[in-house]
């Protein structure tokens, strides 16, 4: 393996990579979006000596790959010699968002549920173990409002939209526990699901009554409804809407009983199949 003695005196791996954060081995285009991944961590800017430490590389190879993202237009540096996300990188990622045709299509429905409620609503979608936020839109007045970002994700299970397109993944209680596996579910409140059993019977109840609810078990003083969306197909739903209200202003009880307002809202994105 190739090795260079560099100006600080540190060792670089040269391009055979060398191991990161956790001990898997970045090479190339690997370690470059590794840091532009680390990078977006930081909405303040990080040093060089800060990513080094999060990466798990040397110094000069996260430098390297500062370097290539700056050419890209990718990376920026300030004048104190902190690097961040650059306007490129940023310009690239609202276009693709705002050109996304589900983001399109599902926007004026969250507007009109934002605006009826007053809290914020999401469209989300499944991957993995986690959902995305894909599109967000925050109630038009009231002081507080969530801290969730588009791209952010969180837990299937600790969620309503989690647990609603779950619902179409895990029918059986062996299902659920194959899902689940060797590892533990994470318990974000006291009210979260975190056993097989209980998350199957959830489950369950999600499918018989066609929608899903988080009653402050991602969340402490959140709670949600959701309902699936057929943006893509006429039979599979391609994410699913979640009303996420602050429970001391709109309890969960009171989104449940406006389930016909909600479902009117939704219109033809929200109509199960025939």
């Amino acid at each position: 393996m190739k090795r260079t003695q560099t100006s600080d005196g540190s060792t670089d791996p040269g391009e055979d990579g060398a191991p990161g954060a956790g001990g898997s081995r970045l090479v190339g285009s690997d370690r470059v979006l590794a840091v532009l991944k680390e990078l977006a961590r930081y909405p303040d800017g990080a040093g060089l000596e800060e990513l080094t430490r999060a990466i798990g590389s040397p110094k000069p190879t996260v430098h390297r790959a500062l370097g290539a993202l700056r050419r890209a237009g990718l990376a920026d540096q300030d004048a104190r010699g902190r690097y961040g996300l650059g306007d490129e990188f940023l310009r690239m990622a609202f276009a693709h968002h705002e050109a996304r045709p589900d983001h399109v299509r599902i926007r004026p429905v969250l507007e009109a549920l934002a605006h009826r409620f007053g809290e914020t609503v999401h469209y989300a979608v499944l991957d993995g173990r986690e959902v995305v936020y894909r599109a967000k839109v925050d109630p038009p007045t009231g002081a507080v409002r969530l801290t969730s970002t588009i791209g952010g994700r969180n837990p299937a299970h600790t969620t309503a939209v989690g647990k609603l397109l779950l619902t179409r993944r895990l029918g059986s209680l062996e299902e659920v526990e194959a899902w689940i596996g060797g590892s533990l579910l994470e318990r974000r409140t006291p009210r979260t699901l975190c056993g097989a059993a209980d998350l199957h019977r959830e489950l369950s109840a999600t499918r018989a009554r066609g929608y899903g609810v988080d009653d402050q078990e991602n969340e402490t003083g959140v709670n949600c409804l959701a309902l699936p969306a057929y943006l893509t197909s006429p039979t599979t739903p391609s994410g699913a809407v979640s009303i996420s209200a602050l429970a001391y202003r709109t309890p969960l009880a009171a989104l449940v009983d406006a389930l016909d307002e909600i479902r009117a809202l939704l219109g033809p994105l929200g109509e199960p199949p025939s």
